[in-house]
């Protein structure tokens, strides 16, 4: 899949779009400002800021009271680092890059998981904000060894979240829980979306193996370290 035909898919489209308040093919960084940035997310906090980037171009969502100031300071995506968090008026704050990965093929393979309630008591707590149900792999004396908690954060578009306890990694099960998961986001009519840390080389090989393609796209945002923005740092080993 080329990257410049990426927003083909209108599931995308639509996604980008009620994520960022615009969408633009446009080539280099476009500031926008809107109401979304302002609005409760997937698990109720506000995001004052969160940007996509492709190898052409992407926008950059902000607080509308603050898209006049950033756009003055950060008119690429090179920018970003040095001059956003000044812009918003947080120059103690840390802007960061995760790699941002989507599908319409994930990898047929085998389901690994069921679906159960985030508030069954064998469900880790870590899973417990997504709420709805959660993917979960039992082992053998029915305890939880794998899981997925999906991010809904538009009917166009879900992020997947995977974690694996230690005893039972190597064995596939977060590639296999990605997999199902992002099947089962597709029959809802969405688009499944992947997010990780660039130097999250177990996350990495989990979104190849499920059918995530790494296409130079990035999701961008300030605050502290990624973990809670890129929970699918907790993929291991497939």
């Amino acid at each position: 899949m080329d990257s410049r035909e990426i927003c083909t898919d209108p599931r995308l489209t639509d996604f980008l779009v009620e994520y960022l308040g615009r969408w633009t093919e446009a080539d280099g960084l476009t500031v926008v400002g809107s109401p979304a940035r302002t609005l409760p997310g997937w698990d109720g906090k506000v995001r004052d800021v969160v940007g996509v980037s492709t190898p052409r171009g992407g926008v950059l969502s902000v607080a509308p009271d603050t898209a006049d100031a950033v756009r003055d300071a950060v008119r690429t995506w090179d920018d970003v680092a040095a001059r956003l968090p000044a812009a918003l008026g947080r120059p103690d704050a840390t802007a960061y890059r995760g790699v941002f990965r989507w599908t319409t093929g994930p990898a047929e393979l085998p389901d690994a998981g069921e679906w159960v309630p985030a508030l069954d008591p064998r469900v880790p707590e870590w899973l417990h904000p997504f709420g709805g149900h959660v993917l979960i792999t039992f082992d053998g004396a029915g305890r939880y060894a794998a899981g997925v908690g999906v991010k809904r954060h538009n009917p166009a578009g879900m992020e997947i979240s995977v974690g694996t306890e230690e005893a039972h990694r190597g064995r596939g099960l977060a590639t296999a829980l990605v997999a199902q998961a992002a099947r089962w986001i597709i029959a809802q009519g969405a688009v499944p979306i992947y997010l990780h840390d660039p130097e999250n080389t177990a996350s990495d090989r989990t979104a190849r193996s499920a059918g995530f393609p790494d296409l130079g796209w990035h999701i961008v945002g300030v605050g502290g370290r990624p973990q809670n923005e890129l929970r699918s740092e907790r993929s291991t080993p497939a």
